[in-house]
């Protein structure tokens, strides 16, 4: 699988981007697909997964109410829609593919480039 990850941008803060993950093949719904950033200076974390159906989600505490993710297999696509971003928000944004459910880094299996996302406050 190749992820193609698109939509970052700079931003105000308040204001919404809408992440966009592009994948290729035709094993997409087979994975369970996540977001997750890496902020200057700190470690790579967890956002937010989707089951393969798209029937559950979960989310990093932080952003909780304010990110939604979201898949449409038939696009072989999957999304992460960002409202209310602040500066701690500012970071690269990766997809991955991997298994359900998982929010480790280590147990994702694909990974796409990431999209930088820069808030200003």
């Amino acid at each position: 699988v190749q992820l193609q990850a698109s939509g970052g941008g700079l931003v105000q803060a308040g204001g919404s981007l809408r992440l966009s993950c592009a994948a290729s093949g035709r094993t997409f719904s087979s994975y369970g697909m996540g977001w997750f950033r890496r902020a200057p200076g700190k470690e790579r974390e967890f956002v937010a997964a989707i089951s393969r159906s798209g029937g559950s989600t979960d989310y990093v505490d932080s952003v909780k109410g304010r990110f939604t993710i979201s898949r449409d297999n038939a696009k072989n696509t999957v999304y992460l829609q960002m409202n209310s971003l602040n500066a701690e928000d500012t970071a690269v944004y990766y997809c991955a593919a991997g298994g359900w459910p998982t929010t480790s880094v280590y147990d994702m299996d694909y990974w796409g480039k990431g999209t930088l996302v820069t808030v200003s406050s």
